[in-house]
């Protein structure tokens, strides 16, 4: 009897440590530099994309890192998701805020969850997002620096509704932040980029910040200088 109440109790505990299973869809890449505890990249893409718009190309990224490519929640149509919803008002997008904070902390979780299935350093983990994904890099940066090294955002913008949830300046200190967008880009207009890099001064961060001139893309230049900043 006291031998089954062992085993019983030994399968109960390792049910218990078994990570749960992640919230989000995603592609991995594992690290070409074999580390014990490896630096994480998770990549977030557009509005309409999935997960394997990014990954395409996760063999250029540095390899050092486990590179992860995640699926956001909302289905639109087939093979196209988004972190939230669009509505358009006056030819002008508006953002289902609700989806916004729904979807932050369910990246929020899944950064928990692939800490513990991958066994990632903790301290080196940066979110890499293009267009709305780069919104939500923003998102969870600048309300959780706790949990981010640093974001790279690329062709996006940084949401006004978010702005008072901000982290206080003396906990924004350590983020490290690389910004990059088209001057001709006609989906989210380059000025975007402008406003959040000043912002971001306001608040004490100095982002790296590149501009080409390109439209809502990520080119060659674009990836070539995002693997240096990597680096």
């Amino acid at each position: 009897m006291k031998l089954s109440i062992i085993l019983v109790l030994s399968f109960v505990a390792m049910i218990s440590t078994v990570p749960d299973t992640p919230v989000l869809k995603y592609l991995v890449r594992e690290p070409g530099i074999k580390s014990a505890h490896p630096p994480m990249l998770i990549l977030l893409h557009g509005y309409g994309s999935n997960e394997q718009d990014l990954f395409s190309f996760a063999n250029s990224l540095p390899a050092k890192y486990l590179i992860i490519s995640a699926r956001a929640p909302i289905t639109l149509e087939a093979d196209s998701y988004a972190w939230y919803q669009l509505e358009y008002a006056a030819d002008k997008p508006v953002s289902n805020i609700e989806q916004e904070a729904k979807s932050r902390q369910l990246i929020i979780q899944f950064i928990g969850q692939l800490q513990e299935k991958y066994a990632v350093d903790a301290s080196e983990i940066y979110l890499c997002g293009f267009s709305q994904g780069a919104i939500m890099s923003y998102s969870i940066a600048l309300t959780r620096p706790d949990l981010v090294k640093g974001i790279a955002a690329m062709s996006g913008r940084l949401l006004e509704e978010v702005k008072p949830q901000i982290a206080a300046p003396e906990k924004l200190k350590k983020l490290q932040i690389f910004i990059s967008h088209g001057t001709y880009d006609n989906t989210l207009p380059f000025q975007y980029s402008k406003s959040a890099d000043s912002y971001l001064q306001s608040r004490g961060i100095r982002p790296v910040f590149k501009q080409y001139p390109a439209g809502h893309e990520i080119n060659a230049q674009m990836l070539h200088d995002l693997v240096n900043w990597l680096k």
